[in-house]
């Protein structure tokens, strides 16, 4: 008897072992199913190429302009101060372009109106028995602009800078780039004066940043189409031309 109870015991036992292997090896595979579930979100980002911005950016347009007011003007945060920059800008070129107006002559016909006002307001009092009114100082601030000059004296020290290492004769590739850039400054040049190419690049700012930014979806994809066709052309120019160039010790000693 004590035999058929301890048999019975290491039955009961064992069912017991299987039962508990069962359980564990269905919350370890459900465990792994569900790792699974959250890993199959992550995967096809991970397979996933990364998406191509326009010149490489990987940050918002906003920032790219730079941030702050400036930025919020060219993208039209602000739809009233946006126009009204333009507007301005849009009156100085029909003002100066249009009209033909000098700049001299607009600064002297404003000075004399201004006088003619500031003397009429404090001499009118004297017909009406008041002592004329005190005319306000004007003083301009210096930070500003030296503000603005030290800021114009960096960025026009690190052009200059770019300019000599691209002249070094290192790479061809962006001295080519800056050949045909200087070139294609030069005919539009002749098309316009300075004013009119001013005003130019002063509305493309005001249009094309805001446009990219609503139909950056559509023109990325194109863009890499036509990055990828350029990449494609300027390996057989240089496979054809630029390769067979003596480029001289610089070259070599890079190389």
């Amino acid at each position: 008897m004590a035999e058929e109870s301890e048999s019975k015991q290491s039955a009961v036992e064992s069912m017991m072992e299987k039962i508990s292997e069962k359980i564990h090896g269905h919350d370890s595979s459900s465990s792994s199913d569900s790792d699974s579930d959250h890993e199959k979100p992550a995967s096809p980002s991970s397979v996933k190429a990364k998406i191509y911005r326009l010149f490489g950016r990987e940050r918002p347009v906003h920032h790219v302009l730079g941030g702050g007011k400036p930025a919020d003007v060219f993208l039209w945060r602000n739809k009233k101060i946006s126009a009204g920059v333009l507007g301005g800008a849009t009156a100085i070129w029909v003002l100066f372009e249009l009209i033909e107006y000098h700049l001299l002559t607009l600064i002297c016909h404003i000075s004399i109106l201004c006088l003619a006002l500031l003397f009429l307001w404090s001499n009118v009092h004297t017909f009406i028995h008041k002592s004329p009114p005190r005319i306000p100082e004007i003083h301009l601030p210096e930070e500003p602009f030296l503000q603005v000059a030290s800021a114009l004296a960096i960025e026009l020290n690190q052009g200059l800078k770019l300019l000599r290492d691209i002249a070094s004769g290192r790479n061809l590739k962006e001295f080519l780039m800056v050949i045909a850039a200087f070139w294609v400054l030069s005919i539009v040049g002749s098309w316009c004066n300075f004013l009119t190419l001013f005003y130019i690049c002063f509305v493309l700012l005001h249009t094309v940043p805001v446009l990219y930014e609503k139909y950056e979806d559509k023109v990325d994809p194109f863009a890499e189409k036509a990055a990828i066709e350029i990449k494609k052309q300027y390996a057989v120019f240089d496979a054809k031309v630029l390769s067979k160039i003596p480029m001289g010790p610089l070259k070599a000693k890079k190389v």
